[in-house]
């Protein structure tokens, strides 16, 4: 895409205020006024630099309080309960923590409940603190700080998916038990939507702005380029740009975030990232996922098995979400992440915009992998009837929510500036 009228006049005018250098591919442009509802985007490879919302604080302090309320629910009442030859079991959530605990899954206990729980109640209490300063337009202690970790936490949250994990699990045990959902489940799903919509009301411009005003852009900054040739970077937490060092290193002036004119050794960690997962992807389908015993006889079932029974057990829609979430996903991530480090490596900018959008659906399809996980702490939890109906967990477990964690690191450290970058990435900066 080649740069607009207006950014071609703001880089005749040499103009220094409201510019921003695009995280995706490094182009330099000014931000047009905006009103609420409108957004601007990079005219280069059409990512969002900056959107509007109407009343912002208002919005997300009250989207972020309402979802505490419906965590406060769905933590206070059961979950489901299920019931099997007069024997049942109701569970709350935090069960389906502590009985993978119980199980020696600590590590995958601890990324359950970090995602559903822990990580986006710190976010929604960041958003609360950070809204009542601006709301009285006097930030409270520790705002900035605050806003550079709720970026960090973002990718994280995963309330939403333990929702779909939810339904798998309820639907490949209806047929098998009566099952009751409880208030829990139905305020759980009121939250995981309320957190949703608070990270979308969430004007990272109009936020960082409202905390610290914007200063101008270094002197001599030109709009219609690239921003690492001129010795600058853009900031992937505010927006701002700052002149780098000579090694093309540097720190925002205005929240302190650690800037890079390129990633250090991304193609290097995403390359590692990458085999990393790609290892760990072998015992996560080769070991059994979990044990099912029914009327005394025990059954193990990997991944693709699992699959597998539920398309014969006519659950078709479930099989197809669980083969595309825990199989299609991952694999295609990996020969995506390994086809984006190939080309950013030879330096061809010919398909520069197609690799970027192929960059930003690996970076948001990665979480929902976790789907197997959660449907597999919930089984766990809910099915325990001894010898008569019971589920375990099995040691692949671990091995697939390492997976999952694993691809996502590999998508934050590749640097998707490579890709517009015309000269082979093996020059890209090498220092930590």
């Amino acid at each position: 895409m080649t740069p607009s009228t207006h950014e071609q006049d703001q880089a005749t005018h040499g103009t220094r205020r409201r510019l921003r250098a695009c995280p995706e591919c490094d182009w330099v442009s000014a931000l047009p006024p905006l009103s609420p509802g409108d957004k601007a985007c990079c005219p280069r490879c059409g990512h969002t630099l900056a959107q509007r919302h109407f009343r912002p604080a208002e919005r997300s302090l009250a989207l972020a309080l309402s979802s505490l309320m419906a965590l406060a629910i769905a933590l206070s009442f059961d979950f489901v309960r299920f019931e099997f030859s007069g024997i049942g079991n109701s569970i709350d959530l935090i069960e389906t923590v502590t009985t993978m605990i119980s199980f020696d899954h600590s590590l995958v206990a601890i990324c359950v409940v970090l995602a559903i729980i822990v990580l986006p109640t710190l976010y929604l209490c960041g958003v609360i603190w950070l809204q009542i300063g601006l709301l009285q337009r006097n930030p409270l202690p520790a705002s900035r700080q605050i806003a550079r970790s709720l970026v960090h936490l973002h990718p994280w949250m995963m309330a939403d998916v333990f929702v779909i994990g939810a339904l798998v699990a309820l639907i490949k045990v209806g047929g098998l038990a009566d099952i009751t959902i409880g208030i829990s489940f139905w305020a759980f799903c009121f939250y995981a939507a309320l957190l949703l919509l608070t990270m979308q009301s969430i004007d990272s411009d109009w936020l960082w702005f409202s905390l610290a005003p914007e200063p101008l852009a270094p002197a001599d900054t030109q709009t219609g380029t690239t921003a690492a040739p001129q010795g600058l970077g853009g900031c992937t937490t505010c927006g701002l740009i700052n002149r780098l060092d000579s090694r093309g290193h540097g720190r925002c002036r205005r929240c302190s975030e650690p800037l890079h004119d390129r990633l250090p050794n991304s193609l290097q960690r995403t390359w590692a990232l990458v085999f990393a997962a790609t290892v760990l992807y072998i015992p996560a389908n080769v070991y059994p996922i979990m044990t099912t015993t029914y009327l005394g006889n025990s059954d193990s079932s990997n991944i693709i098995g699992g699959v597998v029974e539920l398309w014969h057990g006519g659950s078709i829609p479930v099989a197809v979400i669980i083969f595309i979430a825990s199989i299609l996903v991952p694999v295609g991530k990996l020969i995506a992440l390994v086809w984006l480090c190939l080309a950013a490596r030879r330096g061809n900018t010919n398909h520069s915009f197609v690799r970027t959008r192929l960059y930003r659906v690996v970076e948001f399809i990665g979480r929902w992998s976790m789907v197997d996980i959660f449907v597999v702490s919930i089984l766990v939890a809910l099915i325990r009837a001894g010898a008569l109906m019971s589920i375990t967990p099995g040691p692949a477990a671990l091995a697939f929510a390492s997976v999952v964690i694993v691809t996502m690191l590999a998508a934050f450290t590749f640097d998707p500036r490579l890709l517009w970058q015309e000269s082979p990435a093996l020059e890209e900066p090498s220092h930590a």
